[in-house]
């Protein structure tokens, strides 16, 4: 899914299994982006809100995002969403730059 502002992707959303196994056929990955020049704007808000709407449609129950947790402007938007903090993960991804991040993992419960 996809956000636009005069023709121009500024923000994108998707889901992916989190696993093949059938008894997880409820639990999907969330991944968020909104281009830097967009942020603040309710972009972010208005995606996740959105995708949850979808997945719950779908049968979804649980959606999980792993997020860097430096980025707490991103764990911030997912709690604001009804995201709740399950964990950590400790050096287990590489930036951009090549350094070693800690995950925070956020999920979102269907009711």
């Amino acid at each position: 899914m996809f956000f636009e502002e005069e023709g121009k992707v500024v923000g994108w959303i998707a889901l992916s299994p989190s696993s093949s196994r059938c008894a997880y056929k409820g639990c999907v990955e969330m991944s968020v982006y909104v281009d830097r020049n967009y942020r603040g704007h309710g972009i972010g808000t208005a995606l996740v809100n959105t995708i949850i709407r979808e997945a719950e449609k779908d049968g979804y129950w649980s959606i999980y995002s792993a997020i860097f947790s430096i980025n707490k402007a991103s764990i911030a938007l997912h709690k604001k969403c009804g995201f709740r903090e399950i964990g950590y993960r400790e050096r287990i991804a590489k930036d951009r730059f090549g350094k070693w991040q800690n995950t925070t993992l956020m999920e979102y419960r269907a009711s």
